[in-house]
């Protein structure tokens, strides 16, 4: 367990202070360690600002003072100081008000907090992914009342300030603990946390200060973007409950399926069909791109399978803008039916075969004439 420190040392002072020193010192060093003002470490703050008000609670209290001087830290043991390590900044300024009046460390008016953000979908086709496009999204949102403008009461009236907490939207509470009486911050009750109350509502919304409303906005979807990417509109969510700060539109981008194409990263594919007579002659095919259809040469002797690459015919590179390419694989597609004299000519071709074998073909069949010579001996 930690050594506590001797509480004069905390606050940098002898033991000859008198109760105005006492405060002074607390004061200005509650202040160096406040979290708006401590530009370091802020768990060393919250440590520091602790240790500064158990010392200022024993140290301002003259019985208290006393017992310490004679007895230290173990002497105080049963003497109501409080836990200020289970407590928070709110609590311990509340205990200390009278120090702080009029420095701007009492407890602040809640932060005002960002709206909610909401979500949409945007289809895309591959070609639009290639480009960029300006697309147009529809939806709903909970708006600014257009009656009350987001205030909740009737034109011509406005909200009045919450009694209960003086407009501050938060109220002390004390809270028994085991060394005593504690006090906490809480939401206030009677207005709940807003500050105000509405005491004449508007009619149209019914003090809410909201309404359902259709938003039509253009949005630039950059190039190259990928199924599921989120494209972030800032501004466009729906209002916080002052109305002064809007969540984000998040738009999931959905690709629609190409009818001949399919991507991998920033690269395209596509099959070709020829017939094994363009296979075998070589022949000039029409394949689809990102920009139309483009003519290519298939050479004579393609087997299935091989891939001819288009260079930067694919999709630019969301960080680079480097186009990726275009691989078309070849198909050889064999007829399923032939007419008569399809019938003779590839009779006729295959007795050719037998004097003209491919290198390919050659190899497997002197592999295969030296396995049955082997397994024979």
């Amino acid at each position: 367990m930690a050594r506590k420190r001797d509480y004069y040392e905390v606050l940098g002072l002898d033991r000859s202070a008198a109760g105005n020193d006492i405060k002074r010192a607390y004061r200005r060093l509650a202040l160096k360690y406040h979290p708006d003002n401590y530009k370091g470490d802020k768990t060393e703050a919250e440590a520091r600002f602790k240790e500064l008000a158990e010392a200022y609670e024993v140290l301002s209290d003259p019985p208290k003072r006393q017992t310490y001087d004679r007895y230290g830290h173990e002497g105080l043991r049963g003497a109501g100081v409080h836990d200020f390590s289970s407590m928070g900044f709110g609590d311990i300024f509340s205990m200390f008000e009278d120090i702080f009046g009029g420095i701007g460390v009492r407890p602040s008016r809640p932060a005002r907090t960002r709206g909610l953000d909401l979500e949409t979908e945007v289809e895309l086709t591959l070609e639009q992914v290639a480009t960029g496009v300006d697309q147009t999204l529809e939806f709903e949102r909970n708006d600014l009342c257009a009656t009350c403008g987001g205030s909740g009461s009737r034109p011509g009236t406005t909200p009045e300030r919450c009694a209960t907490c003086g407009g501050y939207g938060h109220v002390q509470q004390q809270v028994q603990g085991f060394f005593g009486l504690s006090v906490r911050i809480i939401s206030c009750p009677h207005c709940d946390g807003a500050g105000t109350i509405i005491k004449t509502p508007c009619r149209d919304c019914g003090a809410s200060g909201r309404g359902r409303k259709k938003r039509v906005l253009t949005v630039h979807i950059p190039q190259g973007v990928h199924e599921g990417q989120v494209v972030r509109i800032r501004g466009e969510g729906e209002p916080n409950r002052e109305g002064t700060n809007r969540g984000d539109l998040h738009a999931y981008v959905r690709i629609r399926p190409h009818p001949l194409l399919t991507r991998r990263d920033d690269d395209v594919f596509c099959q070709v069909p020829i017939t094994f007579t363009q296979a075998a002659l070589g022949a000039k095919v029409k394949v689809a791109t990102l920009v139309g259809t483009e003519e290519i040469e298939i050479p004579p002797g393609s087997q299935n399978g091989d891939v001819i690459t288009l260079k930067k015919r694919g999709l630019p590179n969301q960080r680079t803008r480097r186009l990726g390419d275009e691989h078309v694989q070849i198909c050889i597609e064999v007829p399923r039916k032939l007419n008569k004299k399809q019938r003779e000519l590839l009779h006729a071709f295959a007795q050719t075969e037998q004097t003209n074998l491919s290198p390919a073909r050659k190899s497997f069949f002197e592999k295969l004439k030296e396995y049955f010579a082997t397994e024979q001996k």
